[in-house]
């Protein structure tokens, strides 16, 4: 199931910017019964875990992790983009493969304590995920484990989340 899954992310190069290969996963979503198998990939991977809340990153990880939270039975954190939220806010500037950003996450997200499933489409470099378990730190939450529907592993992104549990659906 996982060649076929990433049998349908097409590589789009130069995007944003020269030197990127993006991975278009657009391809995959329009399937819809390849949609649901990735999401049953993930959730067969991330098992029968406590988990409170599931935190998306703007704005793949709300593809993802939405459905997530939904068949977990947990909420469901949205982290946007600086400005984007209206109540008070934690913040990060983190680092990406092609620049730097900020993000944020409603202060009162989810209380101290609760059981956070990081949820996005990719992992690269690492740095956006990295500036979200700093958010949920922020906010005195456990991570539970960081789930990615794909992994590019040449950019070694899991080096920069040592300690933490990475779960991946399709690897390149």
């Amino acid at each position: 199931m996982t060649d076929e899954l990433g049998s349908r992310i097409r590589d789009i190069p130069d995007f944003p910017k020269p030197g990127i290969l993006f991975k278009d996963i657009t391809t995959l979503l329009k399937d819809g019964p390849l949609f649901r198998r990735s999401i049953d990939g993930l959730l067969a991977k991330i098992g029968p875990r406590k988990i409170d809340v599931v935190v998306g990153m703007e704005s793949r990880g709300f593809i993802f992790g939405a459905p997530v939270a939904y068949a977990l039975g947990a909420g469901f954190v949205p982290v946007r983009k600086l400005g984007k939220l209206p109540a008070d806010v934690v913040s990060v500037e983190y680092d990406l493969e092609y620049g730097s950003a900020t993000l944020e996450m409603h202060r009162d997200a989810f209380a101290p304590g609760a059981r956070a499933l990081v949820v996005d489409d990719l992992l690269a470099t690492g740095g956006t995920v990295a500036g979200t378990i700093e958010l949920v730190k922020q906010l005195k939450g456990e991570i539970v484990a960081l789930a990615f529907l794909i992994e590019l592993r040449a950019l070694k992104g899991r080096d920069r989340l040592s300690g933490y549990e990475i779960i991946t659906e399709i690897q390149f």
